[in-house]
């Protein structure tokens, strides 16, 4: 399903009021099919897109996206199940092997992977780590980790094999638990920029 012109220009004016409000740089994600979406947002204030499904059906977006925006701005998207790609935020399987996914994705262009283990997702039992292993292995960009999240050991053992790690559910339901647990991850030896 395609985003219409309204959801568009209320994306857009999302991330322009974000802008505004944010001091840290953020990636916007979600409908972004061209060149001028992403464009878009990035005028809005966005400091990176992140493509999934769009490039799963058009692979030459990351290389137009790259060529146009720089691949600084670019983060390709990967949802995985059982070492396969999915879209449609996880619901489509494809054929596509996560590892040959994640490495197409730099040749063309992609600045860093967002690797979401759908198996792992929601678990709060820890990352991925074979899976996110096997990505950070095989690419050169920074690979952020994502789904499994449920306590500080977990962060760190990801921050050892990718350069990042999302956060989600553990925060979700308790947004004052970042404050703790940057104090954790501190404690255990993490090196984290001063919140602003």
């Amino acid at each position: 399903m395609k985003a219409t012109l309204e959801e568009r220009d209320t994306l857009v004016g999302v991330v322009r009021r974000v802008a505004e409000q944010l001091a840290i740089p953020f990636t916007v994600g979600g409908g972004i099919r061209s060149v001028a979406d992403a464009d878009q947002l990035l005028s809005a204030g966005a400091d990176k897109v992140s493509v999934n499904s769009a490039a799963l059906t058009s692979p030459s977006l990351i290389s137009q996206l790259a060529e146009k925006l720089g691949s600084q701005a670019v983060v390709v998207a990967i949802d995985a199940e059982g070492g396969r790609v999915k879209t449609r935020a996880g619901t489509t399987e494809t054929a596509r092997d996560v590892v040959a996914w994640a490495r197409e994705a730099e040749e063309r262009g992609a600045g860093e992977i967002l690797l979401t283990s759908i198996d792992a997702d929601g678990t709060r039992a820890g990352y991925d780590l074979l899976l996110t292993v096997a990505v950070a292995d095989a690419v050169s960009v920074p690979v952020i980790a994502s789904g499994g999240a449920g306590n500080a050991q977990h962060i760190v053992e990801v921050l050892q094999v990718a350069q990042a790690a999302l956060l989600a559910s553990i925060l979700h339901e308790d947004p004052e638990r970042l404050t703790s647990l940057r104090e954790e991850l501190r404690g255990m030896g993490v090196a984290l920029r001063d919140a602003a």
